[in-house]
């Protein structure tokens, strides 16, 4: 990805840390929840997740660290799909 849209989400959200039920909210919509839990459950998600209280909690580099990590440029994902050739 040509720009840090990633490092624009973390220089704009409020905490150091994100609730994992605010994801959608950080993402615009892009991430939801159970994504994120569902990841966490085969242990891929985003490092360092932690409680407080009941509420599953990431630190906002440790998730945007892995945003950047699964984030796939659809140009680029439509060559693999297509054997790499342009159509």
């Amino acid at each position: 990805m040509s720009t840090d849209i990633f490092g624009d989400l973390a220089a704009r959200w409020p905490s150091p840390i994100i609730a994992r039920a605010e994801v959608k909210k950080f993402t615009g919509g892009g991430i939801s929840a159970k994504t994120l839990a569902n990841a966490d459950s085969k242990r891929i998600g985003p490092e360092g997740r932690f409680f407080v209280g009941r509420r599953v909690c990431y630190t906002v580099v440790a998730l945007v660290d892995w945003l950047r990590q699964n984030a796939k440029n659809v140009r680029t994902a439509e060559n693999s799909k297509a054997g790499g050739e342009k159509q």
